[in-house]
Order: C-alpha cells, then sequence, then structure tokens
C-alpha cells in the first residue's frame, strides 16, 4: 500500500533524498536516474515519479515493497525513519522512566540482516533496550522472543513469500497484545511517528547506540517449546519424507527440533535448502503457486516419499504434499483448507482430551477454548468446533485477528498459515505446524493408514466440504475498486445458477467485523462467495465454498460455482 506525496517535486525529493541516504547502492542508483532525468530524459523522469510521488504506507502488516532509493521503496531511509518512529510511540506508551525492550530478527532476503541492524542501532539510539537475534531465522522465532524476552515489541525484516526484490518490517506488539501483530489503531500511531520523522530529521542525524545481540538460549528454548508440539510417537520410525526450504530460512531450526522431538531427518531438496534472497529456482518462493514445489515433486519421486513439508521463506507458512495417482506427476499440495481442517481437528480432540469431556472443553479461565480461522477460510473449522463442544470465531483475514480471538487453541488462514501452540506463538508458525502434521502422520502410520486416508476420514465425519479460490491479477489497482462499486451497486441473484439468499457487505458494517472492502455471499444450497481485494497484491480474490453429499458431489457444486464467479467478475469489470 502507498499514500500520496505532495511537493516537493519528485526530482527536488530525490536530490534531498540522496543527500541522506547512507547506502552506496541506493546512493549511485537514484544518482544516474537523477543525471538522466536532468538530462531531459523522459523515462527517468518517470521512474523518479514513481518512486518518490507516493511512500510506503505504514499499516498493520507493516512495510511491503520493492527494493530500490526513493520513498515508495524499501531502503535504508525508509527503514530508519520507520525504526525512528516506532521508537517514539514506543517511548511515549511505556512513559519516560521506562526503558521498553525491542527485539529484531532477519531473515535471508537481501538487506535484512542491514535494515535489522540499522533498526536495532536506532532504537538503542532512542534509549529502548534493542536486542538483534543471533543471525538469520524464521519469523516464528522472533515472534516467539517477543513473549520469551517479556518485550514491548518486536521487528521481524521480511517480505515472507513476496517476489525477490521485495523485502518488509513486520511488527509485533508484546504485554497486552501477547505478541501479536500490530492492529488499529497502533498502525495509525506507529504512523504519524514516522511521518513526522521523516519530515524534521534527516537519517544522518537520528541518534543511534549499542544495541545487544542475543544468544543462543532464545533460538533453543523456540527449538524446546517447539519439539513439544508433537513428540514422535512409535509410528514415526523409518519414515520417508522429502522437505524444502524453499530458498528460505526454515530448515536450520526445522532440524533442531526434529532431532530433539524424534523425528527421522527428511530428504531435503538440494537445490532449494540453503537460504538464497536470489530464490533462482522460483519465479516466486511461494508455495502456493504454479511449478513452487516441482523440485520437491522430483526429489520425492526419486526417493519413494511418503508425502512432502515445504515451508515458504521465513518459515512462517507450511505446504503439504501427498502421492496422489489422478494429479500430474503422481502428486497433489493439499490446500491450506484441507491442511488447516486437518490440523484443527487434532487439536479440537487435545481441548476435548484436556477437558476431561468432549462436550466441555474449555480453555483459559477468561474464555472457553476455541477454533479460530479468517472469513474466507472452510466453514468446515466451524463444524469441527460443534461436533466438540468449542467456540468458533471467524476473523477478519490475517493473524493480527485469527490471533486475537478469545480462548483460541488453534487457528488457521487458508493462504497456509497455521497457529498451533497459541501459548508459544501468536502468529502463523509454519514450523512448529510441520510438527504437528508429521505428529497426525505418524499416529496414522501406527494404524497403517496414510495421511490420504486420514483426509477421506474427516470428510465421512464432518462432512464433504470443498473450497476453491478464483484471481484476478491487474496492472491498474483501480479496475478491482471498479469491480468492487459494480457488485455493489448490481448485485447478483444468482451465482452458477444458485440463488444468492443473502448478502453481508462489511464496508457497510456487519457484526462482530470492523468495516472492510468484502463482500459476502450465501446462495440457497449453503454455498458461499467472498470477494475482496488482497491485502498484499494487486489482485481481486474470489473465495468459494461448498458442502456436499459426497466428494463428488461437492466436486460438481464447486465446478459450478467457479464458473458462475468467473463471469460475475468478468461481466462487473465489464
Amino acid at each position: 500500500m502507498t499514500s500520496p506525496v505532495s511537493a516537493p517535486s519528485s526530482l527536488q525529493a530525490a536530490r534531498a533524498w540522496l543527500a541522506q541516504d547512507p547506502d552506496e547502492v541506493t546512493r549511485g542508483e537514484l544518482a544516474a536516474i537523477i543525471a538522466a532525468a536532468e538530462g531531459g530524459d523522459a523515462a527517468a523522469s518517470a521512474d523518479l515519479d514513481d518512486r518518490f510521488g507516493a511512500r510506503l504506507e505504514f499499516g498493520t502488516a507493516g512495510l511491503r515493497g520493492r527494493l530500490g532509493a526513493g520513498s515508495n521503496r524499501m531502503n535504508r531511509v525508509l527503514v530508519s525513519q520507520a525504526a525512528a518512529g516506532f521508537a517514539a510511540y514506543l517511548r511515549e506508551k511505556a512513559g519516560p522512566d521506562a526503558t521498553p525492550t525491542v527485539v529484531i530478527g532477519y531473515d535471508g532476503r537481501r538487506n535484512s540482516d542491514v535494515f535489522a541492524a540499522d533498526s536495532a542501532a536506532i532504537f538503542a539510539g532512542a534509549g529502548l533496550r534493542a536486542v538483534l537475534l543471533p543471525r538469520l531465522l524464521p519469523t516464528p522465532v522472533l515472534a516467539f522472543a517477543v513473549r520469551h524476552l517479556d518485550a514491548a515489541a518486536g521487528v521481524m525484516v521480511t517480505a515472507s513469500h513476496n517476489p525477490p526484490d521485495d523485502n518488509g518490517y513486520k511488527v509485533y506488539l508484546g504485554g497486552a497484545d501477547q505478541g501479536s501483530q500490530i492492529v488499529a489503531p497502533a498502525d495509525a500511531e506507529i504512523a504519524a511517528h514516522i511521518e513526522r520523522v521523516a519530515a524534521a530529521t534527516a537519517v544522518p542525524d537520528i541518534p543511534r547506540g549499542e544495541y545487544e545481540v542475543a544468544d543462543e538460549a532464545v533460538v533453543s528454548a523456540y527449538v524446546a517449546a517447539t519439539a513439544t508440539v508433537a513428540p514422535a510417537p512409535a509410528g514415526a520410525a523409518s519414515m520417508n519424507w522429502v522437505y524444502t526450504a524453499m530458498h528460505g530460512v526454515g530448515y536450520e531450526t526445522l532440524r533442531a527440533i526434529l532431532e530433539l522431538a524424534g523425528y527421522p531427518l527428511p530428504v531435503v531438496v538440494a537445490e532449494q535448502i540453503e537460504p538464497d534472497g536470489r530464490f533462482p529456482t522460483v519465479a516466486f518462493p511461494n508455495p502456493e503457486e504454479p511449478g513452487a514445489m516441482d523440485l520437491s515433486f522430483a526429489t520425492a519421486r526419486d526417493a519413494g516419499a511418503e508425502f512432502i513439508l515445504a515451508n515458504d521463506p521465513d518459515a512462517d507458512r507450511l505446504a503439504v504434499a501427498i502421492p496422489d495417482a489422478h494429479a500430474d506427476g503422481g502428486w497433489r499440495r493439499l490446500t491450506g483448507n484441507e491442511t488447516g481442517l486437518l490440523l484443527g481437528w487434532r487439536a479440537a480432540q487435545r481441548a476435548a482430551l484436556s477437558s476431561g469431556a468432549a462436550g466441555g472443553a474449555a480453555g483459559a479461565a477468561d474464555a472457553p477454548a476455541s477454533l479460530a480461522c479468517s472469513l474466507v477460510s472452510s466453514p468446515g473449522l466451524e463444524a469441527v468446533a460443534a461436533h466438540y463442544g468449542l467456540d468458533f470465531h471467524a476473523t477478519l483475514t490475517g493473524f493480527k485477528w485469527i490471533s486475537r480471538a478469545p480462548g483460541i487453541v488453534f487457528g488457521f488462514e487458508e493462504a497456509l498459515g497455521y497457529l498451533v501452540n497459541p501459548e508459544t506463538v501468536r502468529d502463523k508458525d509454519g514450523i512448529s505446524a510441520a510438527v504437528a502434521i508429521l505428529g497426525m502422520i505418524a499416529e496414522a502410520r501406527e494404524e497403517g493408514r496414510t495421511l490420504a486416508d486420514v483426509l477421506a476420514q474427516f470428510a465421512e465425519t464432518f462432512g464433504f466440504f470443498q473450497s476453491g479460490q478464483v484471481s484476478l491479477r491487474v496492472e491498474d489497482t483501480s479496475i478491482i475498486g471498479r469491480i468492487m462499486a459494480a457488485l455493489r451497486a448490481d448485485p447478483p441473484a444468482a451465482i452458477g445458477g444458485v440463488a444468492v439468499e443473502r448478502i453481508d457487505d462489511l464496508l457497510a458494517g456487519v457484526a462482530d467485523y470492523p468495516p472492510g472492502d468484502v463482500l459476502r455471499l450465501w446462495l440457497a444450497d449453503g454455498s458461499r462467495v467472498i470477494v475482496r481485494p488482497s491485502g498484499t497484491e494487486p489482485k481481486l480474490k474470489a473465495y468459494l465454498d461448498v458442502r456436499g453429499d459426497s466428494a463428488s458431489d461437492a466436486a460438481a457444486r464447486l465446478a459450478a460455482l467457479d464458473e458462475g464467479a468467473r463471469a460475475l467478475i468478468a461481466a462487473a469489470q465489464g
């Protein structure tokens, strides 16, 4: 997301930026563009307008954007201003006599280590206790460290599964927020402090100080806590499986947990196991993207593997794949909903057992135990919660909301994100989710069953739920706004031949949700279509959910709904 920037002109702004940029690479990049623009090069002038005509906006997702010089890019100037503004916010909240702790982590993307060190020095210069994690590590370790170190806040420098040229700045709050990502109004308050810093202080004038580098104890504590998610049962013996880190930072930490929990180590996808911010084997380092897991499938075929686990580059997401004779290449990646429902079932069983009765599970003293998912994720989780007498919460998209569900024992979103140990990490965690799914697979193996058998058992127990998604990627993001406006102005009476019974417009206000640009359409056969703009990409997304009387019935319903949703979006696009 970006916010408009008014005068001065892009050329003037670029010169002012150049004067305070501490990075030789971006300084050289910008100096060349300025010289070309001053010489009358129209393309260079347009480039400056793109770089300085807007500013990356700090919101509930922090900052995220393309690396490069300019206020509309991720770079050392922008990150320094963000760190100074965030420090001012924390000082204001803590009061004059307190010394809040901030912990900073970073992954293997380009400049992640540089942005993290800059932030730590600026936090220290503002009078905070700044603790930098000892090396590049997964995002869940940072989320864990906020609570483990009783920190007031945490910052993770990562762009997760974004394209190779992106980076980002993800912010967590401790205390009453329990290490969750920020939500309103904190985002706007932090953004206001950042704007004041940017307007009044040149980057070289921002005070810097000495920061601490955490020892290995914090990583060891995360490893120990996560190993308890599912210690290996007898069925784990001789497991033959494949793992990929997708050129990210997941494997070192995961391997330590596997050894402690007693699981056999995987066959790794050698080309993708080491951190590499260039992501040379994938166009888009996201296990959901077509082709991203092709090397994993090839490795699994060669190894005769039973299943595949994949983390995204910062290891906060998990993908699972199983053999499937009907799939191209003999392997199929489970959807995020399929994996989320299995993990939710596991969590519900354990919550019921811990309460002593399946019909009366209870969580913390102030809230009953609950399952939670984003409102665009499968309604199957609500069926699981009802079966075990647990509360259920459907939240806005994002773990900043899911993690705050009262009494949460498990949460997920369909985009491969799972929260399986909320007492340890209040964010999605692809590593602890991997351990949990390993436990499920090992328990099934003890009974001579596979994960495919467990999926079939879920459907027989709770119903035949299927989900799909229609995405429209655009160059001009105004198209998305026009489509949403058209759907509101002329809502459909039917989709795919099934009548629309009710429409919830979250922008107009729906109980239990803050306002959001989301349309939720309920169909007469119980199907559901949710349309919203993506929060991280230039896409319009339609989420499709059906429940059938059998697997084939659900598949037929989903195919008809998919066709109808595509026609609906095309008509709204005009």
